[in-house]
């Protein structure tokens, strides 16, 4: 049986330093920072996940982000090589941690750049969002690391948001959901099933198992969406994190086939 593990990282007191691309700096409360991001863990403990912290990264302000560090596909790990040099120092503590837990690890190698981020897994379908921060040697990287597990790779233009999954994530059928003005066109095209949702923050969920989805508590008319949808919402306030282009997501690497 398959135990459910998230890796997580605690917030850097320079948390207010984070990187910021499309939208506007606005002042950050480490120390509530500190308390969400307490309270997001705990609610990954309270649904039956396992959490193991990568070694804290002071001296870098966006490593509580560590969904980019790397892609885990069944049970190897592709150790990302950050596309904005000022992260490219988390990904060492990452990697250790994560073959500490059995993954097979791998690592991009320049030229290529690839953030976590931007790779959003739906089956065997692993799509990968070319922008800001993931390049094309990127892609070619991950295609070559994960295709002969038999993963299908699809790549998808991001340029409204800082990486695929700031635009779109996947409820547990297999839906795409996504907040149409930040999901470009020619990406949409690219999914077979696509679900608007009504507020940015709505797009992203984490699939905490039995049809519940760990969601941010700024998109409550998305969270009644699925509701209806027969799904059930577990709304989180990370409201300091999305201050910094950050949501659900990018605050752990969920490790669902690692064996118990």
């Amino acid at each position: 049986m398959a135990s459910k593990k998230a890796l997580v990282r605690r917030p850097s007191p320079r948390l207010a330093e984070g990187l910021v691309t499309h939208i506007d700096r606005r002042p950050v409360d480490a120390g509530l920072a500190l308390r969400q991001w307490e309270a997001y863990v705990g609610t990954l403990q309270a649904h039956g996940w396992e959490t193991a912290e990568v070694p804290p990264a002071d001296d870098c302000p966006d490593g509580v982000f560590v969904e980019d560090t790397m892609v885990v596909y069944r049970n190897a790990a592709l150790i990302s090589r950050p596309g904005a040099d000022e992260r490219k120092p988390e990904t060492a503590a990452a990697a250790e941690t994560v073959e500490g837990l059995g993954c097979f690890v791998a690592r991009v190698r320049a030229p290529g750049t690839l953030d976590g981020g931007d790779v959003l897994k739906i089956g065997g379908t692993v799509y990968v969002g070319r922008g800001g921060r993931t390049n094309g040697d990127g892609v070619r990287q991950i295609r070559a690391a994960f295709e002969p597990l038999g993963a299908r790779v699809v790549a998808v233009p991001v340029s409204k948001v800082l990486h695929l999954k700031s635009a779109v994530t996947a409820l547990p059928d297999g839906t795409v959901i996504g907040y149409p003005p930040l999901v470009d066109d020619e990406a949409r095209a690219l999914f077979p099933r696509f679900l608007a949702v009504p507020e940015e923050s709505g797009s992203h969920v984490v699939l905490l198992g039995g049809g519940k989805l760990l969601m941010a508590a700024s998109a409550p008319k998305s969270a009644e969406l699925f509701a209806d949808l027969g799904y059930t919402p577990v709304p989180v306030d990370i409201g300091e994190f999305e201050k910094l282009e950050g949501c659900v997501t990018c605050l752990s690497v969920r490790l669902r086939e690692l064996p118990a």
